[in-house]
């Protein structure tokens, strides 16, 4: 068995009230991503092994977001809210034959690292029996404490309520992840834990004290206060978000991109960033967003869905919307929305525009205020504008339509047949001319308004 090999228990049965919402809590997002999710990838990323998530009754949003991350997991429903040791019981017949170590972790701490799982992991592979994830509390308050002994071994969890005065000082409190050498000595332990609380509830935080009067070894392991936030309310949501985004953004740096002025940038937890990219100042990242080397996204773009390709440029302004591939070296200018449509090499959308369902084949200009007509009210269609091809200003191109390479279409033409290659479409009423007109128009005006 992998040293990284172990189980993973999320608890994710908690319903969240105090979020006002009447989406679970553990599906709310940050970066992106819901904080299960959150969870579930650290667990993955921090090694292999079985994953059983525990959620509550009717809970079925939240067991299809486990298994859309976890397709292996096994999902387990505490039917009622007894505590946390009664949720963790309930992942017992998933762990039936797997002899290693046991992480327990929580939904709503989305910001838990995988180099922190590790190195609960490796604490228990050395011979810890229980290892607690601690941190250090700015203000304890509401924490469990973590009580340590002379010798430096952890003694007890103390709930806040059952703690006593001198207790309530220690500022070493307690994340609720634990690690545990085996399912089966985590089984045995939460055979003996009561209900003799201020809540009456079966606290896992109770293993520590029945460990520690059996002799068994509990080492405790330190994380930063962040890492461990619990999200309970809309403002901890923001505060998590706050710190994956600073996470984020100095990853981006570190491996080669240029954030103009990083606080204001937004990153989806999958936003994939080549080296030499330059991010302009409001740049805002939904999910599936690769950018590849050396492009340049300019200020107050929204993009999601989207490949960006090495060298190309995006903005300022513009919207990228799901299915955009916009190709090396193309530009894609202010106020231009593309949407599912493949930008070739070297295009350009420069100034006002929509691509939709579309290709712009490489070399390719579209004018400013051209729009693809891609949708009937029923259906969507597509628009094929060949390599090289020159659309003017302010065009309307009826889809499905195929424009040859090569070809141009006048200013202001609405486009409703296919274009040949090399031709020129022109799809508006002809101009005429009545000589002085506009003398004769001014004057009778003027006598007009003479006699108001």
């Amino acid at each position: 068995m992998s040293e990284l090999h172990h189980a993973s228990i999320v608890l994710a049965a908690g319903k969240g009230t105090r979020m006002k919402s009447a989406l679970p809590k553990v599906l709310h997002r940050i970066a992106g991503c819901s904080m299960l999710g959150h969870v579930l990838r650290a667990a993955r990323a921090s090694g292999e092994g079985p994953r059983i998530v525990v959620v509550g009754p009717g809970m079925d949003a939240v067991h299809v977001e486990a298994l859309r991350f976890e397709p292996a997991a096994e999902v387990v429903v505490q039917n009622r809210p007894l505590g946390t040791a009664d949720a963790v019981a309930c992942a017992r017949g998933g762990l039936v034959g797997f002899d290693g170590p046991v992480i327990v972790l929580f939904a709503d701490t989305p910001l838990i690292r995988p180099q922190t799982i590790t190195r609960l992991v490796a604490a228990v592979r050395a011979g810890a029996d229980i290892v607690v994830l601690g941190f250090r509390a700015a203000d304890p308050t509401g924490y469990g404490r973590i009580v340590i002994d002379k010798t430096g071994a952890v003694t007890a969890i103390r709930e806040e309520v059952d703690a006593s005065a001198t207790e309530r000082v220690i500022d070493f409190c307690n994340s609720g992840v634990m690690a545990f050498r085996s399912p089966e000595f985590l089984f045995d332990l939460l055979g003996e834990v009561g209900t003799d609380n201020a809540k009456g509830e079966y606290y896992l935080t109770d293993v520590i004290a029945i460990a520690a009067a059996r002799g068994r070894t509990i080492e405790a392991v330190e994380c930063p206060e962040v890492e461990v936030l619990g999200i309970n309310t809309r403002a901890h949501q923001a505060q998590a978000e706050h710190a994956l985004q600073e996470r984020l953004r100095a990853s981006a740096m570190a491996n080669g991109a240029t954030l103009v002025d990083p606080s204001t940038v937004f990153f989806d937890v999958d936003t994939v960033i080549g080296a030499d990219v330059m991010i302009e100042p409001n740049v805002y990242f939904g999910p599936g967003v690769t950018i590849e080397d050396r492009a340049t996204i300019k200020g107050f773009c929204h993009i999601e869905g989207t490949t960006i390709r090495a060298g190309a440029t995006v903005g300022p302004f513009a919207r990228l919307r799901p299915g955009a591939d916009i190709g090396p070296d193309a530009r894609v200018g202010n106020f231009v929305e593309v949407k599912k449509a493949v930008i070739e090499q070297g295009a350009k959308v420069n100034h006002l525009t929509y691509i939709g369902d579309a290709r712009v084949g490489a070399g390719a200009n579209v004018g400013a205020g051209t729009i693809t007509c891609n949708y009937d009210g029923f259906a969507k269609h597509h628009t094929d504008i060949g390599a090289g091809a020159f659309i003017g200003s302010n065009s309307a191109l009826v889809a499905p339509l195929r424009i040859g390479d090569g070809a141009y279409v006048g200013s202001g033409s609405v486009v409703t047949r296919d274009v040949a290659p090399g031709a020129l479409a022109v799809g508006r009423g002809r101009q005429s001319e009545i000589p002085g007109w506009a003398e004769r128009f001014r004057s009778l005006n003027s006598k007009n308004r003479g006699k108001a």
